[in-house]
């Protein structure tokens, strides 16, 4: 599989981890857009939210459940943060992975 992600999961590229475990890598981005900006992925494939099933929810039920642990462990979880889920080329999606950006450490305004 030629997936970025699954690369960074298999450690076969290199990346800032902040939290691992047997579901879900956590890890800073390269190209940050808050103070503290972290990508959460599920270890298992799934291309986007349109791909949730079933099947594999499991898997994205993970990656929220240790989203406010992330953020409490970075320092920013009381204060609040924003996460966010690109999906699809027009959503904004650059790696075809489900994946969840964790922005904090400052004040967000509306959208």
């Amino acid at each position: 599989m030629d997936c970025l992600f699954c690369k960074i999961i298999a450690g076969e590229i290199p990346s800032t981890k902040v939290y691992e475990d047997d579901a879900v890598l956590a890890f800073r981005d390269i190209n940050p857009q808050a103070p503290e900006h972290i990508v959460a992925v599920p270890k298992t494939h799934i291309e986007s939210a349109n791909d949730i099933t079933a099947q594999n929810v499991k898997c994205v039920a993970d990656v929220w459940e240790r989203i406010p642990k992330i953020a409490d462990k970075l320092g920013f979880g009381k204060d609040g943060y924003r996460v966010i889920n690109n999906c699809g080329e027009n959503g904004g999606q650059t790696v075809p992975h489900i994946h969840f950006h964790i922005l904090g450490g400052k004040k967000f305004t509306d959208l």
